[in-house]
Parts: structure tokens; C-alpha cells; sequence
């Protein structure tokens, strides 16, 4: 009997390596939806007696979805597929009714161990290839092929630096056992003027710190900042349990090494993703309690367009909060697009 199956997450890059993961042969019917009311609806109608499910989307959330599938007793089985690993993350999902847990990127190995350990996936589910031929399983996942040009599809960039920030907020969490709040990855491509733009949207009633390191590999380079915001220079004491008068010197140690832990973190989860060794140049301290206008004067650079993604974290129940811009240079973003055709092929073969 076919099994339907839905597939919620507002990417359609991930939508489609989750079509990918699944077992072959598998006598499934496949709907996919953008966000959890979408979700919500698909199950009324009877289009997800599995559903496939991410955290962070828009319009509501995957944690607002699970909620309401147990408020109103919804005959649906949800297994959570999500960048944010943090051990809190499962705690709270599992606690919401979620059958299990997977990170992403997706494994077609996990993904057939899951479904087979909770008796989902059985032998007789699993089509012989005479009634392949006779009933195909027919599903949209045409190539998500980005162009040479400026005008990128994002999606695939975003779902990149959406895993990416799992790990750097799981690490996070680790370090200083807390929940971090991760929110959707803002992706685009800027003019150096756009770009002192965002940099400008940043709170103008309070100081800013900022951290700048430079990367390089594989063809691709760039740049990390990290701008902190002065109200939560005490919190970040409290959280490093640092300890004696917090001066000009030690404020510059806290966020030197917080820096490293969290550019780092980011950095590994591009690079795990499409198969890049990135090497990283020391922290360079762009000033301490300066005015955007003076971070920005003294971080400028000549790129004519970047690619920038903006996140910002914030940790739950702690008065702290930063902001991550990863800029990616124009030179790089050919090199950039052909890694990113090339994990997509693979993913197809």
C-alpha cells in the first residue's frame, strides 16, 4: 500500500535532498510543504502519515508544528530533520512528540535506519522493479543548478549556511551549557555600498565591538565578522565564568576566543558540506566600543559584490547576543557555484 509521505522545510534545496534520501523502491506518495500551517493542512487532508520535518522555518515554526499536532491528536508520524543539533534541540522535540531526530545533511543510511528500527519501513514496502516499471513513483526534484551570474538562486546557499549554524550553535551550547536561539540564515548578494548598508541597520544607540578573520581554500575566500553589541559584553563574562576587573585587555581575550570558537564551528560545517579545507588567519580586533561607521571604516574593503550571510545568535535565559556576517568574495563565487553543482550531481547519481 503506498504511504504518503510530506516533507516540510522552506528550502527546496533541502526538500529535495530529503526526496534523495530515501529508501529506494519505496511505494510512497510525496507532498512537501513551506512551513508548518502548510504542514498542519497537508495532514488534515490525509497527505502525511509520515512527516518529515525542520525547526527553523517560517510562518511557524517546526516547534509550533509539533504543538499543535499533539493538541489536536493529528494521525501523523514526525521524525524532526533539522540543522540545529543542539542536545536541548532533541530534548525539547522529543518531549513535543517527535518520533526521532536527524541532522542534517541527510544520510540515506540514517534516514533507512530510522525508518526501519521504528517498523515504518518494511521489506514489503519496497517495490520489485516489475512494478516500478508498471507503477513508477513519480516526483519533481529537477536539478537545482545555480548560474555563473550575480543572479543566484540562494536557496542552496542558505541551506548551506542554515547546517552551518547548527553546528557553530551546537558548539555553543556545549561550551557553555545553553540553548542558543537560531533563527533563519539571511542570505544575499551585496554591493560593497549594500553592504555597509546592513552593517548600518545595527542598533546606533549602543557601542560595538567587532572581530574580523580572514579565510582561505579550495579557490574560495573571504572574511568572518562578528559584531558585539556592548550590553552584552557583561553577559559574555558571566557565561565564560571570567573572573577579576574586566578591562580594555580582558574584554579583547573574551572576544578573540569566542570569536575563534564560533567562526571556527561555522566554517567547519561549510567545509564538511562541500568537501573544503578552509585555513584562517588570526582575529584582527576592529575596536573596541566603536560606532558602526568607525567599524565599518576600518574593516573596508574594495569587493565590487559579495556574497554575505547574516545570523544572529542569541542565548536563551543570558543577556548575550551577536552578530555573524560571513562575506564570501566575487572571485570566489565560481569556484563557490561549481562545488555546489557538483554535491548536487552526487546527490542525484
Amino acid at each position: 500500500m503506498t504511504i504518503p509521505i510530506l516533507i516540510c522545510d522552506d528550502s527546496s534545496f533541502a526538500r529535495k535532498q530529503m526526496v534523495r534520501s530515501l529508501p529506494d523502491n519505496w511505494d510512497v506518495s510525496i507532498s512537501f510543504a513551506e512551513n508548518g500551517e502548510q504542514a498542519i493542512a497537508a495532514i488534515k487532508a490525509g497527505k502525511a502519515d509520515i512527516l518529515f520535518l525542520d525547526l527553523n522555518m517560517p510562518v511557524l515554526d517546526g516547534y509550533g508544528t509539533l504543538e499543535i499536532i499533539s493538541q489536536q491528536d493529528l494521525p501523523t508520524l514526525t521524525i524532526v530533520v533539522s540543522g540545529d543539533i543542539q542536545p536541548e534541540a532533541f530534548k525539547r522535540v522529543k518531549a513535543l512528540g517527535a518520533l526521532d531526530f536527524i541532522k542534517k545533511p541527510t544520510a540515506k543510511e540514517k534516514v533507512k535506519s530510522v525508518l526501519t528500527n521504528y517498523g515504518i519501513l518494511r521489506e514489503e514496502d519496497l517495490l520489485t522493479s516489475e512494478l516500478l516499471k508498471e507503477f513508477p513513483v513519480e516526483v519533481q526534484c529537477d536539478k537545482l543548478r545555480v548560474s555563473q551570474d550575480s543572479q543566484l538562486n540562494l536557496d542552496p546557499y542558505q541551506e548551506i549556511a542554515n547546517v552551518a549554524m547548527g553546528r557553530a550553535g551546537d558548539l555553543l551550547a556545549r561550551v557553555f551549557d545553553v540553548t542558543v536561539q537560531l533563527p533563519i540564515p539571511n542570505v544575499n548578494i551585496l554591493a560593497s555600498s549594500e553592504l555597509h548598508m546592513m552593517l548600518k541597520a545595527a542598533d546606533q544607540q549602543q557601542g560595538i565591538s567587532a572581530v574580523c578573520q580572514g579565510y582561505i581554500g579550495s579557490g574560495i575566500s573571504g572574511e568572518a565578522l562578528i559584531l558585539f553589541y556592548d550590553s552584552s559584553l557583561n553577559g559574555l563574562a558571566k557565561l565564560m565564568h571570567y573572573e577579576g576587573e574586566i578591562n580594555d585587555a580582558a574584554e579583547r581575550e573574551m572576544l578573540v576566543d569566542l570569536s575563534n570558537i564560533l567562526i571556527g564551528a561555522f566554517l567547519k560545517g561549510i567545509s564538511d558540506q562541500l568537501d573544503v579545507a578552509f585555513s584562517q588567519s588570526h582575529p584582527e580586533l576592529l575596536g573596541l566600543h566603536r560606532s558602526v561607521d568607525d567599524i565599518i571604516n576600518s574593516g573596508s574593503r574594495n569587493w565590487q559584490e559579495i556574497l554575505a550571510i547574516e545570523i544572529n545568535y542569541v542565548i536563551e535565559d543570558h543577556d548575550f547576543q551577536c552578530d555573524l556576517i560571513i562575506l564570501i568574495t566575487q572571485a570566489s563565487l565560481k569556484t563557490l557555484n561549481n562545488k555546489i553543482n557538483y554535491l548536487l550531481d552526487e546527490q542525484i547519481a
